[in-house]
This record gives C-alpha cells, structure tokens and sequence, in this order.
C-alpha cells in the first residue's frame, strides 16, 4: 500500500532530482535512500524465514554434520 507524502525542499534540489532523476522517478529514488534509515528488519525475523526454508536447512544440517567428523580427528 502506498501513501501520498507532499514535502517541501529548495527549488534548486527539485530542479537537480528533476534533470537527474527524471520526472516520473523522483519518489521511487527518494523511497530507496531513505527506506534503509527507516525500516529494518530484525535478526530474528531472517533467522525465521531462514528457517521455514526445509531444503535449505536439510543442506545446513549436512555441512554441520560434515563438519563435526573434520574436528572430531583433529589432535588436542
């Protein structure tokens, strides 16, 4: 869902976004510098979806058991 956001900035600023940018792109480039500073996305909820994929952690099991037989033979 999107919503309608009227901001006010120096005519010089419009006029460079204006010729850089290009008229129809100055909200979706805006969206972009500034979603970074505003939304973010917990360690946690990566660590989730992560986890809900099954073939990817059917693979992860695989490598850590691998693993676990390389330091199991490593001397102390």
């Amino acid at each position: 869902m999107q919503k309608k956001l009227t901001i006010t900035i120096d005519e010089e600023v419009y006029a460079g976004l204006y010729s850089t940018i290009g008229r129809r792109r100055i909200s979706r480039f805006i969206e972009e510098l500034v979603r970074p500073y505003v939304i973010s996305e917990s360690l946690e909820s990566a660590y989730q979806q992560m986890a809900q994929d099954e073939e990817r952690e059917v693979e992860a099991l695989e490598w850590a058991e691998a693993t676990i037989g390389d330091v199991s033979n490593e001397t102390r």
